[in-house]
């Protein structure tokens, strides 16, 4: 791309009253938008409203200084930096599960290494959406860490949006995994600003390491602030690039719901990890899988889903075959429930330590070793799996 083409892209992306439908019909009627600013108002008129043929044919405001920055940000020489490129609805990189999608953007800003953005950076059938509430429980961050690294791990590229909780839980699950020469991205992180910042400004650092090892793209200017309309609709494109969208933990009124619905519209494949009956977290999970989304408890499920290779997927914990719980013959001592406050307070749903510390109202260090001597009595067999380990170590 060059100067005068990124100029042209920009201006139609800016001319206010065209949207991206707009846009794409003046794409095919006139070919690259360099074509569309020779045409006289009359032959715009055929194709969009007057209106917007009238716009069409004025400079917007913005657009000189937005085509400096996004020409320095693009062709300028900053030693070190990752490397950094667009892509267009008629650049031959533009993803094809994308462009199959009802509202595929315009332009794609992308930053992360040369040799991903030199060739094809989107490996459209091995990507997978993995999103989740903001504020999980440290058990859903961990199961996204654990889920993404285990995915990636098994050939697939983790998609989410840089998000607090289990987005970036999951981007973080995935770079575990990742070697620095890899062909394909780690992890592919869909923001809802322009790439000349980060928000939250508490995951830069995870936002570097992206760069490194995957891709950051958003479909926004440069200089886009943070608005709270952008984020939803940049869930299209997180759902859009994945062959299927796994959602950890969500309440009912989250975000990830709405990428949940999108990849369903687009006919993708929507997974969903069941959680406790009494945790809000849990409740837009339950609503998925009500709806028919697919109900997983390990990696492996969701790669039998979307018929990949089976294989043995590290970073999770083998889950017990056909295991019966009630099956399990724990040997009676003062451990019991009826005598022990911490077993009595654990109940049947998987639980964390803060909540532990909440519903006995002992101290971390009190819990610890009390669960070590639960461990050394066998009583920690009630405990799910891995459960035990994770509380031990806080």
């Amino acid at each position: 791309m060059d100067h005068e083409e990124l100029g042209a892209w920009l201006r139609l992306t800016l001319t206010p009253g065209v949207g991206n439908g707009a846009a794409r019909r003046l794409l095919a009627r006139f070919g690259l938008p360099q074509a569309i600013f020779q045409q006289s108002e009359a032959a715009l008129q055929q194709c969009v409203t007057n209106a917007q043929a009238r716009a069409l044919c004025e400079i917007p405001a913005a657009w000189q200084a937005l085509w400096d920055t996004t020409a320095q940000w693009l062709f300028g020489a900053d030693p070190g930096r990752p490397s950094r490129t667009i892509v267009t609805l008629g650049d031959v990189r533009y993803p094809q599960a994308l462009l199959d999608t009802e509202d595929p953007p315009l332009m794609l800003y992308l930053t992360g290494p040369e040799h991903l953005l030199a060739h094809q950076p989107f490996p459209s059938d091995r990507c997978l959406a993995v999103v989740g509430s903001r504020n999980p429980t440290a058990q859903g961050a961990e199961t996204a860490r654990l889920f993404a690294r285990s995915l990636h791990g098994a050939g697939l590229t983790i998609v989410s949006g840089l998000a607090l909780g289990v987005d970036a839980a999951a981007h973080e699950g995935a770079l575990d995994a990742s070697v620095a020469d890899a062909s394909a991205a780690a992890t592919i992180a869909v923001v809802g600003t322009g790439l000349d910042r980060v928000y939250p400004r508490k995951n830069l650092d995870l936002a570097r390491r992206i760069a490194a090892r995957g891709l950051l793209v958003s479909e926004y200017p440069l200089g886009t602030p943070p608005l709270a309309p952008n984020f939803p609709k940049r869930n299209r494109i997180i759902s859009g690039l994945s062959q299927g969208t796994l959602v950890v933990e969500a309440a009912l009124a989250s975000g990830s719901l709405i990428t949940a619905r999108m990849a369903a519209e687009q006919g993708r494949e929507v997974f969903a990890i069941p959680g406790s009956i009494h945790a809000p977290q849990s409740r837009g999970c339950h609503a998925l899988i009500r709806q028919g989304a697919k109900l997983v408890e390990s990696a492996q499920d969701v790669l039998e889903e979307l018929r990949l290779p089976a294989t043995t997927v590290p970073g999770l914990p083998d889950m017990p075959a056909e295991r019966d719980e009630a099956a399990v013959e724990l040997p009676h001592t003062e451990s019991e429930p009826e005598n022990n406050p911490v077993l009595a307070a654990l109940g049947f749903d998987p639980l964390g330590l803060d909540a532990l510390v909440a519903r006995t109202g002992m101290d971390t260090a009190s819990l610890q070793v009390m669960l070590l001597e639960l461990e050394l009595a066998g009583s920690v067999a009630r405990l799910p799996g891995g459960l035990f380990q994770r509380l031990v170590r806080g």
